[in-house]
């Protein structure tokens, strides 16, 4: 397997070309007082992308990602982008962070250093880990896959194939959205493999109906109340998105891949709604830098295909898991899982409830997600 140095340059003509099609977009009506009940308000997309136009730095946020060690090599007939950054720390154990959808690697930026050289920021050098961060294929740097099949299951084989590249035989792995189904993949399928996983959504123990209540008491079943309650809501207010991208991505792509005031609005209006809705705790340069790399790398389309290649189909009985499994829970996510829930299916050695954060912990609570990460790695040494 040839792994290639790579580095992002994104050409000036493609920065010029944004600014002008941002300057001339057309803007749609909004009724007025519909506040975010219809989508994203016009006010606000239209504010966002006039600061994405003529005050964004996509330059800067390119050096930033260019920081990092960046390499691609192909698996599977497709392309693979990632990070990768080894620990000072000769002991550190090697762990895949993968994001999910509308997410990047820009949403692991943050969180890197205090990970690979927790010396350096003030933690224990034991709780070190060499650190792969790799764009799912389909996805930003990867680019688009030239097949439509690229689901969890595949996907998690050629994470796989990645970590032996690098010399991991073992590995453990993190992430949240398509990236805890993509570690939790991982896991069911190299269990010899895979130290343990950490994962920020569990969709398969969210409360579904009152029969999930059943031998729960306290503060557990106040928790499967609400999870139950959440996951309606979700359900009935949220999942649009992820119905179009499962069965029509095709036609949603002609507006993403020409207008990236389409693109922006449809990524924006998730970081919104999948965490706190009242207010913006995500910086909106680590969001433009996220929608940048959708628009530059013209993956709209190709990333949302990995909802139409999910293997068994949304709502399908998930495999059981052996690999220890740490579960964060934080309390504006989109989801709110039960441990008891999830003890059915995933062998639970690590849990906690956050007060705060949503859907992308590590831009919105990086401290918190940094620490819960070291714990449940520490308790597998």
């Amino acid at each position: 397997m040839t792994i290639t140095p790579f580095r992002i340059d994104v050409p000036q003509a493609d920065l010029d070309d944004l600014r002008t099609r941002l300057a001339n977009t057309r803007w749609p009506d909004q009724p007025a007082g519909a506040g975010w009940r219809l989508g994203a308000p016009v006010d606000y997309v239209r504010e966002l992308a006039e600061y994405w136009r003529v005050g964004f730095d996509w330059r800067a946020q390119e050096a930033r990602l260019n920081a990092f060690p960046q390499f691609t090599t192909t698996i599977d007939g497709t392309n693979i982008h990632f990070l990768h950054v080894e620990s000072p720390e000769p002991a550190a154990t090697p762990v895949l962070l993968t994001h999910g959808w509308p997410g990047s690697i820009v949403e692991f930026l943050d969180v890197i250093g205090p990970l690979t050289d927790p010396r350096a920021y003030g933690g224990d050098p034991a709780d070190a880990l060499h650190v792969v961060v790799p764009s799912i294929p389909g996805y930003g740097f990867s680019g688009p896959t030239p097949a439509p099949d690229w689901g969890p299951d595949r996907i998690a084989r050629a994470f796989a194939d990645l970590m032996s590249s690098l010399g991991y035989e073992r590995f453990g792995a993190h992430g949240g959205d398509w990236g805890a189904i993509i570690s939790r993949e991982l896991a069911v399928q190299f269990p010899a493999r895979v130290l343990g996983i950490h994962v920020t959504m569990l969709a398969s123990a969210v409360a579904r109906s009152e029969a999930d209540f059943e031998g729960l008491s306290g503060a557990e079943l106040v928790a499967a109340q609400r999870s139950l309650e959440k996951g309606r809501k979700f359900s009935y207010e949220g999942t649009g998105y992820a119905m179009i991208q499962s069965t029509k991505p095709q036609t949603l792509a002609y507006g993403l891949h020409d207008s990236p005031a389409g693109q922006l609005a449809w990524i924006a209006e998730k970081f919104r709604s999948f965490s706190n809705t009242t207010e913006d705790l995500i910086d909106r340069d680590d969001l433009l830098a996220d929608v940048s790399i959708y628009w530059f790398t013209g993956t709209a389309n190709s990333s949302a295909r990995l909802y139409a290649a999910l293997t068994g189909g949304w709502g399908a009985p998930p495999p059981p898991n052996t690999v220890p499994t740490g579960v964060a829970v934080f309390p504006d996510d989109i989801g709110l899982p039960i441990r008891t829930l999830a003890e059915r299916t995933d062998k639970i050695v690590h849990w906690t409830e956050f007060p705060r954060g949503g859907h992308f912990p590590a831009l919105e609570e990086p401290d918190a997600l940094i620490g819960d990460i070291r714990t449940f790695f520490r308790s597998l040494r």
